[in-house]
């Protein structure tokens, strides 16, 4: 028998963009087992390189959102390149924004690749690979619409805890900056009680966070003429047993409602976290992106809140030198970051994306202008994060335990994960617990409850177990799932290498490789 035969071919499949690519990569994921294949044992591993060493098939998902999406993909598909010429049997597929864009040019720039498909039609990847493979030449498919929704193809989740679920694909906005629209197409909405059922049943599979997912969540319904859907949703998932987090990502200021407020405010399970972008401080630049609300609106969405919710912690998105951006025009913007007091922001220095009508206005602001403004952006908004994280020491607080959200917990003998406000914790490890065996430690899944002692920009410090203050461990139903799936992984890598079967249990050590922001 032949070793093709008798070992089935593996993948890796690396996402670069935003929350919806990662959950297109769990379908890809999903659809090459459903056909086969299994992961790349080196998955995971550390570079690029690494974890592709060990794969009969990597499949990039890609983004088209910033000017430098293309050099990230063109940079791995050169380091792929050497590999392709010491393994001529290695496969590699693009997907994604990109791939919908670019469309054969890939193949034109990069010859090497074999397969090239869109964001609409994701479930022809096993396909297209098997007729390379047999044609001997790349294959390009691309779609104009959507096939399949997505949430419908099989799927392999990252995270044994913590599910993405899609309400809707596609974007109804005409953001001048934004290329997604013409990426994704229009927005389409699922029913609610297709959604519903996705959630009951990854909750049944173990997770007990959700995060809802859509270009522009607080939209949803308009397809199928309820403009009052998404609260709906958020009151129905409040009414899911065993689902204990939600959140959603990301909304529109626009069209956000004081009805999904509410449903935020009296909906236990929906986290006090809300990620609203702002983009500018400035009317005049929020007229020139088209987005159709002013700096006063933004406010007073924030105000309406907090006032229902106290405990929120509120991010936002921010572009810097978007085209015709004065030095008022920005000055505007640093005052309403001043006043909205984000917990954190995303920032980004506007890039000229083709097929975007910003891309062709006058007044572009010099590169050397953009950056200046970026640093004093940064400066601002780092100071306000550590004011703000300063005023949780002394709170306790829940933490959903993840599995890489700490680079230096092994060394510090601390565990890391999210509070209820998504903000990023630090857990100190008592001595009685740090010394259990493996199999007793706390497990990514699993929540404790700690008072926060520290604090810097970016995290918390929650080391009141150290001497002997609040320190609860609840072992949870999603840290069982993720120690099965440890448990299986370890099986299936034992029994392909013809060895015994894994020992059960197997926990994680002090480091915690993530649930991710919502």
């Amino acid at each position: 028998m032949t070793a093709e035969l008798t070992h089935p071919r593996t993948y890796l499949v690396r996402t670069l963009g935003c929350q919806m690519n990662v959950h297109d990569s769990e379908r890809m994921s999903g659809l090459l087992e459903d056909a086969g294949y299994v992961s790349a044992e080196t998955a995971g591993t550390g570079s690029l390189m690494a974890q592709a060493d060990g794969a009969d098939v990597v499949v990039i998902n890609t983004c088209a959102v910033r000017e430098n999406a293309a050099d990230r993909l063109y940079g791995n598909l050169g380091q792929l390149a050497s590999l392709k010429r010491e393994r001529p049997g290695l496969q590699i597929a693009v997907g994604g924004c990109l791939a919908q864009q670019d469309r054969a040019g890939i193949v034109a720039r990069a010859p090497w690749v074999d397969v090239v498909f869109g964001t609409h039609n994701i479930d022809v990847l096993p396909a297209l690979l098997e007729r390379a493979r047999h044609n001997g030449e790349a294959q390009v498919e691309i779609e104009e619409a959507l096939k399949v929704f997505p949430s419908t193809l099989p799927t392999r989740r990252e995270s044994a805890y913590a599910a993405w679920v899609s309400i809707s694909v596609g974007c109804n906005n005409t953001c001048t900056f934004c290329i997604v629209p013409h990426l994704r197409g229009k927005e389409r909405d699922r029913r609610p009680g297709d959604v519903l059922a996705e959630v009951g049943a990854v909750v049944a599979e173990g997770a007990l966070e959700v995060t809802l997912l859509g270009q522009n969540v607080n939209s949803y319904g308009v397809g199928f003429g309820d403009r009052g859907a998404f609260a709906k949703l958020l009151r129905a998932c409040g009414r899911i047993e065993g689902l204990e987090r939600v959140r959603f990502t990301s909304p529109h200021p626009a069209a956000f409602t004081d009805d999904v407020i509410d449903a935020m405010a009296q909906t236990p399970n929906v986290m006090p976290s809300l990620h609203m972008p702002l983009q500018s401080g400035s009317d005049t630049i929020l007229r020139a992106m088209r987005r159709s609300y002013r700096s006063e609106k933004f406010l007073g969405i924030l105000d309406r809140v907090r006032e229902r919710m106290p405990e929120a912690a509120i991010t936002t998105d921010i572009i810097v030198g978007f085209p015709g951006e004065t030095e008022a025009d920005f000055q505007a913007t640093l005052d309403v970051v001043e006043a909205s007091r984000f917990a954190s922001a995303f920032t980004f220095q506007y890039s000229q994306r083709p097929g975007t009508p910003a891309a062709d206005l006058p007044d572009q602001v010099p590169a050397d202008v953009v950056t200046e403004r970026y640093g004093r952006l940064q400066a601002l908004q780092e100071r306000i994060s550590t004011e703000e994280n300063a005023t949780q020491v002394g709170h306790t607080v829940q933490v959903l335990l993840a599995e890489s959200e700490g680079r230096k917990d092994t060394a510090t003998r601390r565990l890391s994960g999210r509070a209820a406000d998504n903000r990023l914790v630090h857990v100190g490890l008592p001595d009685g617990v740090a010394s259990l065996p493996e199999t007793e430690r706390p497990r990514p899944g699993d929540l404790i409850t700690a008072t926060v002692t520290g604090s810097a920009p970016h995290h918390l410090i929650a080391d009141s177990g150290l001497t002997g203050g609040t320190f609860e461990l609840r072992r949870t139903r999603s840290g069982d799932a993720w120690a099965a799936r440890e448990r299986a992984t370890a099986a299936a890598a034992s029994a392909a290498e013809g060895g015994p079967p894994a020992p059960a249990g197997r926990a994680v050590g002090l480091g915690m490789p993530t649930v991710r922001r919502g």
